[in-house]
């Protein structure tokens, strides 16, 4: 549902208007949606190579951690800066059409669900990969990362709408 309201949200821009900044040290509708992508598509992949470790016996994460029981916004109150640096493989580094990036993230949805139909009741409860800023979190945890994440930049996505109208209006006025 995240992603159908974040890919919906961008349906307002034209390709011109999706590599607007409002501000140099900004990302465009562009960037965040392909930052969106490879975030995505690495921990999907980061999950799904954990839960077959795991199972084969070559992997495991188990231990206490600070996040243990605790739902995703706490979390990241707790272990992220109010402006975070993105990991470079999450990075966005290609650019190009946000057709394109739109496109390739509402794409990632059937491997998301797939790996939903391998992942057990039992296994959300167990640990995952550790994400590179939050740390160690269950599958469970990392799943609603997911959500987290998307809604986290609809919002920005949203802000670049409504400055976008505020400069068009002062620029029309």
């Amino acid at each position: 549902m995240a992603r159908r309201q974040y890919i919906a949200s961008l349906a307002d821009f034209d390709e011109q208007q999706a590599q607007w900044k409002p501000s140099p040290d900004s990302w465009n509708a562009v960037e965040i949606t392909e930052h969106l992508f490879w975030a995505e598509q690495g921990g999907i992949l980061g999950m799904w190579k954990t839960l077959l470790g795991i199972r084969a016996g070559t992997v495991s994460y188990e231990g206490t951690s600070s996040n243990d029981g605790l739902p995703i916004d706490e979390i990241i109150r707790l272990t992220w800066q109010e402006k975070e640096i993105v990991p470079a493989v999450a990075a966005p580094r290609m650019g190009g059409p946000l057709g394109f990036w739109s496109a390739a993230l509402a794409g990632l949805q059937s491997s998301l669900d797939a790996f939903g139909e391998l992942l057990t009741d039992e296994e959300l409860s167990m640990k995952a990969h550790p994400h590179p800023i939050s740390g160690p979190m269950t599958f469970g945890q990392r799943l609603e990362f997911l959500r987290f994440h998307i809604d986290r930049h609809r919002g920005q996505v949203e802000n670049l709408k409504m400055a976008r109208t505020m400069v068009a209006g002062t620029v029309d006025s």
